[in-house]
């Protein structure tokens, strides 16, 4: 069975979180466009914890997490965002990649996690 949750805050034609076979795969920019991407990167990973929250678990079951970042001369606003957030005890492993966003977002982040 797969469990769909959306649609998202950006889109009508796109979901914020989907469950299979006891895994969550959710994405979320950040609610407010701030020009700092240390706001948007904390703003963002608030949206992670709701997410996670509606699909019935939390950042300690984290598997992988995947972060895309306009410039990554500015990875350290994230990295900090991410340190202040993280499970220490729960370490998920952590991609970071410099692209290309729509708008005003400065971050974007996709995790899965156990459910």
């Amino acid at each position: 069975m797969i469990q769909r949750f959306g649609p998202s805050r950006l889109s009508p034609t796109r979901g914020r979180s989907v469950i299979h076979n006891g895994v969550v795969t959710t994405v979320a920019t950040a609610t407010t466009k701030q020009p700092s991407l240390y706001a948007q990167a904390a703003d963002a990973l608030a949206v992670i914890d709701r997410n996670l929250v509606e699909a019935g678990t939390d950042k300690s079951r984290i598997l992988t997490a995947m972060v895309y970042i306009t410039d990554m001369r500015n990875k350290p606003e994230l990295n900090r965002a991410w340190d202040e957030w993280v499970d220490r005890a729960n370490l998920p492993m952590r991609a970071c990649l410099g692209v290309d966003l729509e708008g005003d977002d400065l971050v974007e982040i996709v995790v899965t996690a156990a459910v």
